[in-house]
């Protein structure tokens, strides 16, 4: 019986293998491949082609990635109601609760970010 556990669980092992290696291989590819300092196209101007006068860098505000957190929260959680209105009928009374008590504390951390006035786009 054993065995056959994990012949189920193999793909997911596998997976979660390759979840783990791609981006370790890709950090380190990356760092292999850069062009070097001492390359003069590093420093080169390459957006608008014209040079950068005084001090070029762009400062972004806070709510900009307070948008952007929020965003992919919420992108989840619509994936997670999605499937679990999809599969509703079939839940049992644990999943049920399970999902309530989740959209629950989403609701109170969507109240406390209206409170604080944070984020008005919602």
């Amino acid at each position: 019986m054993p065995a056959m556990a994990f012949w189920e669980y193999l793909p997911v092992g596998f997976f979660a293998a390759l979840a783990v290696v791609i981006p370790i291989l890709t950090f380190f590819l990356t760092r292999l491949l850069r062009p070097s300092r001492q390359d003069p196209r590093a420093e080169a101007t390459y957006e608008c082609g014209s040079v950068p006068e005084g001090e070029a860098r762009i400062q972004f505000h806070f709510q900009y990635y307070m948008f952007a957190i929020l965003f992919v929260a919420f992108d989840l959680v619509t994936v997670f109601v999605l499937l679990w209105a999809l599969l509703f009928v079939d839940l049992g009374e644990l999943a049920k609760l399970a999902m309530i008590l989740f959209l629950g504390i989403l609701l109170v951390g969507v109240a406390y970010a209206l409170k604080k006035e944070e984020v008005l786009w919602i």
